[in-house]
């Protein structure tokens, strides 16, 4: 009987690996959302969410260049997951640009000064920055051994 290469894929991607996938994909669809939601809100919805004025000011202002890096690290996060997932290997590639967006997206939070204004924007700064360093490590770790191909 002759398999097909998907579901070769398939037998080779230990269920755990695809929960983390799922996790991983929920998560930076999570990050779209919110990229979504704080491109639409105007200072006054920024600071009615509990923000400072000052804090909105600067968040509000932030240049379109940290949007493209936050929209690269989620949406290549979510890629890359589904990639993850899927058994291919450009994942790992794509986990790299999302990594790169997100180390992007916290240069621009420290250079505009969002980590003074913002109370504990540098803890979820980080958490992102480390789930995605784990996720290229995650993607690269299973290609190695031959889960994704």
């Amino acid at each position: 009987m002759t398999r097909t290469l998907v579901s070769t894929r398939a037998e080779r991607i230990p269920l755990w690996l695809l929960f983390v996938a799922g996790a991983a994909m929920a998560w930076n669809l999570f990050g779209l959302y919110q990229l979504n939601d704080s491109m639409m809100q105007s200072e006054g919805g920024l600071m009615m969410r509990g923000m400072s004025a000052e804090a909105a000011r600067i968040y509000h202002a932030l240049p379109a260049w940290m949007h493209v890096a936050f929209a690269l690290g989620a949406g290549g996060g979510a890629f890359g997951a589904m990639l993850l997932a899927m058994g291919r290997r450009g994942a790992t590639m794509v986990f790299s640009a999302s990594l790169a967006g997100y180390i992007a997206l916290f240069v621009g939070d420290w250079i505009h000064g969002l980590f003074a204004v913002l109370p504990g924007q540098m803890s979820i700064a980080a958490v992102v920055l480390a789930i995605a360093v784990a996720m290229l490590a995650l993607s690269a770790w299973a290609q190695r051994r031959g889960w994704i191909a």
